[in-house]
């Protein structure tokens, strides 16, 4: 499945994957202690929901939109982001993950960012001009093994590749057994659509036998059932999730799927513990 980040800005997985990113850093953030934010498929950095590529999809009417039109106060956070990288009410700018984590960086924390496709990684390193960010051009799973672990001690890594490579899963396994083993008690996040439940179960079941402890899977479907051959939603595995964030996840959760379902479903938002 290819995924080019610059079709779907501002859609429902963005929507949901962002809310989640956004509390996870902030609970980390109740200690004092630098973190140190790494994201291996950085992307723009920022996108022109006007732009030809956005205009083609049209999927933020369904996502961002969706999520400002909706009152809960519980969005606010995510609405805040979004709305920092704007001049006025209309929306015409989505920041990616890069631009996201620059707006919650402390004075103490750090941000990496990795984009290997070349006209992306020009596009990224121009939005994030005047930031402290360090931008890398390598590729995302070599740089995810060797910036572990992170100077800081604490941080996220951030992995969410366009899987347009058939191995993608594969070695997302392989830096992921490796990751653990470097930085056991680091926090890790990795994006996924969702296409069908079939083929996703599989690669849940080979991630579960890494054996990794604190293993969280949250997974947003869309339709009520299955729709064949389209894209049915999106996932967030998370490792070494903190408490404070697992803990006001539900409400979160309740709040993105009532914003998010399409016109008759009701859509759905799960949790499985994979490794405890």
């Amino acid at each position: 499945m290819n995924y080019r980040h610059s079709f779907h800005a501002g859609n429902s997985a963005d929507v949901v994957k962002h809310s989640l990113l956004i509390a996870l850093v902030r609970a980390l953030q109740h200690k004092e202690s630098a973190l140190t934010l790494i994201d291996t498929h950085a992307g723009r950095g920022l996108y022109d929901l006007n732009g030809e590529e956005a205009q083609r999809t049209g999927e933020c009417t369904q996502g961002v939109l969706r999520a400002f039109a909706d009152p809960n106060p519980l969005l606010n956070d995510y609405r805040a982001v979004v709305e920092a990288e704007n001049v006025g009410a209309e929306l015409h700018l989505y920041p990616g993950s890069p631009r996201i984590l620059a707006q919650l960086l402390r004075p103490q924390d750090f941000l990496i960012l990795n984009e290997k496709h070349v006209q992306d990684v020009y596009a990224l390193r121009g939005v994030m001009r005047g930031t402290s960010a360090a931008v890398h051009e390598r590729d995302a799973y070599e740089l995810w093994l060797a910036m572990l672990p992170p100077r800081t001690g604490r941080g996220v890594v951030v992995v969410d590749p366009p899987y347009e490579q058939p191995d993608e899963r594969a070695r997302i396994n392989a830096t992921l057994a490796a990751a653990h083993r470097k930085w056991a008690h680091g926090v890790t996040v990795i994006w996924y659509p969702l296409k069908d439940r079939a083929t996703h179960w599989r690669w849940k079941e080979q991630l579960r036998k890494l054996g990794i402890p604190k293993f969280l899977c949250v997974e947003h479907w869309l339709y009520d059932s299955d729709q064949p051959g389209i894209y049915n939603g999106a996932g967030l595995y998370i490792v070494n999730p903190p408490y404070a964030f697992t803990q006001a996840l539900p409400p979160l959760l309740e709040a993105l799927r009532a914003a998010l379902a399409p016109e008759g479903h009701k859509g759905e938002i799960t949790t499985d513990w994979l490794g405890h």
